[in-house]
């Protein structure tokens, strides 16, 4: 039993985050970079399609309070990470901090949680990639058949056509993943471009929609407390505390990706300076962005439009290529976190060999393509948004509580950054994020557990025999 808490020493990971050379991950990322990695993650399938969901199931015009609330909980998280990044500029994120504080059990829970957030989500937009490319093909009356764009669990009602295999899900994994594997800098100039390109996109949308704001749908602005059933028999709280908090675990599902950031903390050329830099930057840029977007879209229609055609009004402004950047930075994540687990013997070898030339975890991306594009190709496009969010809230709960331990364990290393107001910032995180989760009711309660229990089988099986911490 005592294993499972054993912790990994900071002296241990500060010199795995020195080692240069072949089979270790090359220093490309600065400050600029990172806050455009960070801006490439939280913008995009979230903005896009979880604030028309949370208008029409929860918030109605009080999304912009929840935008709010989501965006102070992740501000402390963030604060948090800032910290931990520029004392531990190592990959692996969350995960890497909780064993470092709260020992390996704590660690494993993380990085398959972890899992949840990156590669699931990473799959589940890729699915809205291929819905879109649909959309945009009929502008030239073209059309991807419904058996080639939809798994086989869809069909169409009127025609009964099922479909086989969502095709173009599969094809934008493989084209991310090839150029993942062929190098960080010049993923980062992608994603550099697509920010550019999406980020103009909110900026026109909030700049021609605010002429057509009616103020009769901003009324009232917190809706009367209430239950609303969604057509597939789902109920949730709808206005008041409760749909605002409902609405904030939903719509944080569009802040997820700030994050992603400090997986990468192990190819930025300055990590303590840049690191804080990156995180916290990508995050004010963008919840500036996400109050002023929420506050058009829900003023430009009413509830009830957002409840039948109004749903998909958001995707209409997305891009392309404002999905492909989540996809990349998620595929990125996912890659860092397992290449540190892998490190650290808790996941199979594999997912840290890094290439010879292009110093990336080409077989952890090749592998994570492999998983991705089976989700991807053959399960339904529902949203999983609500579940990759509760597996994230829980990680920022453990990050904030994790830089408390270590401020008190150890005072004397070397912060690049320094939370301000310790430990009130840690606890108004862990609240925060925690009521976050209270609002998203419990059957996500529920799938967080289940998916976390299929994650300690595999660490009984595995992990815990193989950790270089109980081998030596």
């Amino acid at each position: 039993m005592a294993g499972l808490f054993r912790t990994k020493s900071i002296e241990s990971l500060l010199a795995d985050s020195r080692q240069t050379g072949e089979g270790t991950l090359k220093r490309t990322l600065g400050p600029w970079a990172l806050v455009a990695l960070g801006i490439g993650a939280i913008i995009g399938a979230g903005l896009f399609v979880r604030t028309a969901a949370a208008i029409a199931d929860r918030a109605g015009p009080s999304v912009t309070l929840a935008f709010i609330v989501a965006g102070v909980g992740c501000a402390f998280a963030g604060l948090c990470y800032a910290e931990f990044a520029s004392m531990i500029p190592v990959a692996g994120s969350a995960y890497t901090y909780s064993y470092a504080t709260m020992g390996e059990f704590v660690a494993w829970i993380i990085g398959w949680d972890l899992v949840l957030e990156y590669a699931v989500g990473a799959a589940t937009v890729a699915i809205a990639w291929s819905e879109y490319l649909n959309r945009v093909l009929e502008w030239f009356g073209l059309r991807i058949p419904y058996e080639w764009s939809h798994s086989p669990f869809e069909f169409m009602h009127d025609t009964g056509t099922r479909g086989i295999m969502n095709i173009p899900a599969v094809i934008i994994l493989g084209i991310l993943t090839a150029v993942l594997i062929r190098g960080t800098r010049e993923s980062a100039l992608l994603n550099g471009i697509i920010v550019i390109v999406k980020v103009s996109i909110v900026l026109l949308v909030i700049g021609l929609g605010w002429g057509f704001i009616n103020p009769a749908n901003h009324t009232p602005l917190i809706p009367a407390a209430t239950t609303y059933v969604t057509p597939q028999g789902v109920t949730h709280n709808y206005g008041g505390i409760l749909g605002i908090l409902g609405a904030a675990g939903v719509v944080f599902f569009a802040y997820i990706g700030f994050d992603a950031v400090s997986t990468a903390a192990q190819e930025a050329k300055n990590p303590k300076r840049d690191m804080p830099i990156g995180i916290l930057g990508s995050l004010v840029v963008c919840t500036i962005l996400y109050v002023l977007f929420s506050y058009v879209l829900s003023g430009v229609a009413t509830v009830e439009d957002f409840r039948s055609t109004g749903r998909e009004a958001s995707v209409t402004v997305a891009i392309l290529a404002g999905f492909s950047s989540v996809i990349l930075v998620m595929l990125l994540g996912q890659s860092r976190v397992f290449y540190s687990m892998s490190r650290d013997g808790l996941v199979p070898k594999v997912f840290s060999e890094v290439h010879p030339t292009y110093r990336t975890p080409y077989k952890s991306n090749l592998l994570f393509f492999v998983f991705t594009a089976v989700f991807g190709a053959f399960i339904p496009g529902d949203i999983v948004g609500e579940m990759t969010s509760i597996g994230t809230l829980f990680a920022f709960i453990l990050v904030c509580a994790g830089v408390w331990i270590m401020r008190h364990r150890r005072p004397d290393l070397e912060r690049g950054f320094t939370v301000p107001a310790l430990p009130f910032v840690a606890i108004a995180g862990i609240v925060t994020c925690g009521a976050m989760i209270y609002g998203l009711g419990w059957t996500n309660w529920l799938r967080l557990l289940g998916w976390l229990a299929v994650g300690l089988i595999f660490y009984g099986a595995y992990g815990r025999k193989h950790s270089r911490l109980a081998t030596g």
